[in-house]
């Protein structure tokens, strides 16, 4: 009923058709799994309002970023679209910024300061990269997305940003770059001979890089997720305390505010990167598998919104912004349980942090835009890189 309605000239383009067009139960599903992150900061922050008042703060976060996640779904994807360049230009740009006049906080440059509002550049890359290489094969034929020397191209936008990002030094975010840059391309068909010319030589390359890109603290992190045992006081520390949290909460968990790691301060980074030590340790494994139940059935929908573009420019879009969703919830998942080295990936949605939330919010505004407009044909224009043909 309501898709033969939008059939009619004029009408998919009323704001309360694309408004009846938003996937209600995806934001239903956001809205429930960071509800359950800010009990969950209400009670690491000492079961009140006040005092760190991380609760109440993500709050706020969340209810300016779900006006903005609706608001954004129905922006035409033209606009999105022509703007991918754009973005990820400006968002380039803030990069070397940072490495000219960034902040430097805990012995790393990675904030950039501008009329008193602090913020990390490294965090608009994330969707930037998405958007920018969306374009990128949205323009190009399906022989050149699979194996030619244009893919240079990609490979350098994905590059260039991720070594501005390591050199800051921020190792988390640069993998994570790297990663969504890597799925987008995969997605795009990448044949697999590169696939798997690329899986052979990752240990040679990540050999290299331990041994001549890593700083010091950095070879220290990898070292101390091989054998935290090896310094239970040091850089063990935060995997131990981790483990601990998560293994003493059992089936059901201590209860709220009564967790001993996070309430007494041994669990560190108890309200970010390892929220979810908290969780497991105060709601137990039911309370840990229920997180990632809704995270699985947010991205599976998502993906499904992401299938049911009629553009290659949507379908990449929305698919690309899933996987860094899902990439966040993998590392960090990963480093709580000791699985990946520390690298300050926070949980999605879940992590006090309102960069983070303003990033994750924004691709889910292109994923439900991209299901409001996924009738909307965009055409192949030249590429720029047409000339070289």
């Amino acid at each position: 009923m309501v898709d033969s309605a939008l059939s009619r000239p004029g009408q998919r383009e009323r704001y309360d058709s694309k408004l009846a067009q938003v996937d209600w139960l995806f934001v239903g599903l956001l809205c429930a799994l960071t509800g359950i992150g800010i009990i969950m900061l209400y009670s690491v922050g000492g079961m009140t309002w006040g005092g760190p008042g991380w609760a109440y703060k993500q709050l706020i976060f969340f209810s300016v970023c779900l006006v903005m996640m609706c608001g954004l779904s129905l922006l035409d994807l033209r606009v999105w679209l022509m703007g991918a360049y754009w973005f990820y230009g400006a968002s380039l740009l803030l990069l070397i910024a940072v490495e000219a006049v960034g902040a430097v906080r805990m012995g790393a440059q990675r904030w950039l300061s501008i009329g008193g509002f602090t913020f990390q550049p490294s965090e608009f890359m994330k969707l930037a990269i998405v958007l920018a290489l969306a374009r990128f094969y949205h323009e190009c034929s399906a022989k050149d997305a699979n194996l030619s020397w244009k893919l240079l191209i990609p490979a350098a936008m994905i590059g260039v940003p991720a070594t501005l990002v390591m050199h800051q030094p921020d190792l988390g975010t640069a993998v994570l770059i790297s990663l969504t840059g890597a799925s987008v391309m995969i997605l795009a068909g990448l044949n697999w001979k590169i696939i798997a010319a690329a899986a052979a030589s990752a240990p040679v390359a990540v050999f290299l890089a331990f041994q001549y890109a890593l700083h010091d603290y950095q070879k220290k992190r990898i070292l101390t997720f091989l054998n935290p045992e090896g310094d239970p006081s040091g850089d063990g520390y935060h995997i131990l305390q981790s483990k601990i949290a998560m293994g003493s909460g059992g089936l059901l968990g201590k209860g709220l505010g009564l967790g001993s790691q996070s309430q007494l301060n041994f669990l560190p980074e108890k309200h970010t990167d390892f929220i979810m030590a908290a969780v497991c340790e105060e709601l137990g494994f039911a309370g840990g598998f229920t997180i990632f139940l809704l995270y699985a059935l947010i991205i599976l929908m998502a993906l499904r919104m992401a299938s049911l573009s009629h553009s290659h420019f949507g379908r990449l879009a929305a698919a690309g912004a899933t996987a860094t969703f899902a990439l966040y919830v993998l590392i960090n998942g990963a480093m709580v349980m000791g699985m990946f080295p520390v690298v300050g990936v926070p949980m999605p949605l879940v992590s006090y942090g309102g960069s983070a939330m303003l990033m994750v919010m924004t691709g889910f505004g292109v994923v439900l835009g991209v299901k409001v407009h996924r009738y909307q044909e965009l055409p192949r224009q030249a590429s720029i890189f047409s000339r070289f043909e």
